[in-house]
């Protein structure tokens, strides 16, 4: 079965390595870095969210004039917008790309991001709204007559968009989260369920979590998996560890700097969500893990979202992503420290190898079957 590579549609250079150098959106670079992904191997670029950030809908307007192949992710909170009026928004962007958008809702992990921008519904009803924030989008997309809806969260009558998604039938949705209640509602709703990156052994449990999820939820098929890691490559073994050590010190040295206003609700030492909970679980556990994971970056950022790194050569790393590959992941997502240069260092050396030895295994299939 193919594999799909994500990466990240950064709206400047800034990382847990490196401080911004400037304002918010640098379209220069923004241009550059899709330009980079899509040059590279990469198959898809997400366009991340937060409470003050540029909005990612436009700006995935804008990149679609500069790229030609590359699916664009756009993260969406449901909060922020009724979902009739995300479903035109969105079908319309699918038209401005050429049938290369995609969205990724995202519930919420936060209760004080959410609180920036008014919402103040608990944990457990965020991810009600999300479900059907998704049911409504998928019925706005496809439907030929008008529809109602009667949720909790959401009342409406004879909905009908004049405007459907290039893409037939829809475009994917993704989500993701680690919480009892994330489980029933991607596990039931979602075509890819985003994960981050655990040792082998939490990922191949939460797999068997989704997976009756799904049959509980009735689906025949299960949402297409996918993992996310901090690749951290060199040409040896040695140097890469290296390199991982001095990203720990450049990681310290930003925080020890002065928090810019935009990232002072970012930091938390107590995270609520269940997926940074149980990276800080696998921290406890030990710093490496299985053939390349690593925890130390996890543990200095609080487990603050994508934070376990791979480390090792191109070949270590591709052999680390093809045992999750073994596992069933199918889509695997990956950012780097220094974000333009490790796309396109993972794009020529580590996705090549990936994909090689995947069509090595399916050509063998082949001949046996």
């Amino acid at each position: 079965m193919p594999v799909e590579f994500l990466g990240i549609a950064g709206t400047n250079p800034a990382s847990e390595v490196t401080t911004r150098p400037g304002g918010a959106l640098d379209l220069e670079y923004t241009a550059k870095l899709a330009r980079a992904h899509e040059d590279n191997g990469w198959d898809r670029i997400l366009f991340a969210y937060h409470s003050g950030s540029p909005d990612p809908a436009q700006v995935a307007a804008y990149v679609a004039g500069k790229t030609e192949r590359i699916n664009l992710v756009v993260a969406h909170r449901p909060n922020v917008a009724y979902p009739t009026l995300t479903a035109k928004t969105f079908a319309t962007l699918d038209h401005l790309s050429g049938g290369r958008f995609e969205v990724h809702v995202i519930t919420g992990g936060s209760t004080a991001d959410q609180a920036a921008e008014g919402d103040f519904l608990s944990k457990d009803d965020r991810y009600g709204r999300t479900r059907e924030f998704i049911q409504i989008l998928k019925q706005a997309w496809t439907s030929e007559e008008r529809f109602d809806f009667a949720g909790q969260h959401y009342q409406f009558e004879q909905f009908l968009a004049d405007i459907k998604p290039l893409q037939q039938p829809r475009p994917r949705i993704s989500f993701g989260g680690s919480s009892a209640a994330a489980y029933a509602v991607g596990a039931a709703e979602a075509d890819i369920f985003a994960l981050w990156g655990e040792p082998l052994a939490g990922t191949r449990e939460q797999l068997a979590t989704i997976e009756a999820e799904a049959v509980r939820a009735g689906r025949s098929d299960r949402p297409t998996i996918q993992i996310a890691f901090r690749p951290i490559l060199a040409p040896t073994e040695e140097l890469a560890w290296e390199k991982a050590e001095s990203i720990l010190g450049r990681i310290k040295d930003v925080q020890g700097g002065a928090q810019p206003a935009h990232a002072r609700l970012r930091s938390r030492s107590n995270p609520e969500n269940a997926g940074s909970q149980r990276l800080l679980k696998a921290v406890a556990e030990g710093e490496r893990h299985d053939r390349a994971l690593w925890t130390g970056p996890t543990g200095l950022t609080g487990g603050g979202g994508n934070s376990t790194a791979l480390v090792g050569t191109p070949d270590t790393v591709a052999a680390a992503l093809l045992d999750y590959y073994d596992l069933g992941i199918r889509i695997f997502s990956a950012r780097g420290y220094d974000i333009y240069d490790d796309a396109i260092d993972f794009g020529r050396y580590v996705i090549p190898l990936v994909r090689s030895e995947i069509a090595h295994r399916e050509s063998r299939k082949d001949l046996a079957s």
